[in-house]
């Protein structure tokens, strides 16, 4: 089962798109933009075309009939394409993450200091007694892993 973990409904990150309608009738297009395990900006497209003829058959609402299908399709796209590819999609952001099953990148959050009171600071810790690399490390520093 493909895991969608977000705090808002998967159609609320879709942006949607009309190009320029020409005599075979009108292109749209669904896009849902997200973040790579890499931190690369990706996306998915669906695109869907309204012919003049089918628009003059639904009438007025053709172009809402046909986006709300076309929404669902999709939907039913990216549930597959993440099952497949064994992703999750997440995030709270404006944008989605998508990684693999299991490998959610943990984010940092800001730290309240009321909370963190009396922990000592990151340089604070090698002066408690933490030992740095080369003390720790018995090689002579000339040498490496392969001798």
């Amino acid at each position: 089962m493909a895991s969608i973990d977000l705090p808002r409904a998967l159609q609320d990150y879709f942006a949607f798109a009309e190009t320029t309608p020409t005599r075979n009738g009108r292109r749209f297009s669904i896009t849902l933009p997200y973040v790579r395990s890499d931190g690369r900006l990706d996306r998915l497209q669906w695109w869907y075309h309204l012919s003049p003829a089918k628009e003059k058959a639904l009438g007025n609402s053709a172009s809402e009939a046909l986006r709300a299908e076309a929404v669902v399709r999709f939907r039913v796209h990216i549930e597959r394409w993440l099952q497949n590819t064994r992703q999750d999609l997440f995030g709270d952001g404006a944008i989605p993450r998508v990684c693999a099953e299991g490998n959610r990148v943990v984010t940092a959050y800001r730290v309240d200091p009321a909370v963190s009171e009396g922990m000592l600071q990151s340089d604070e810790t090698q002066e408690a007694g933490g030992s740095t690399p080369t003390e720790s490390d018995h090689r002579p520093a000339t040498k490496t892993a392969f001798g």
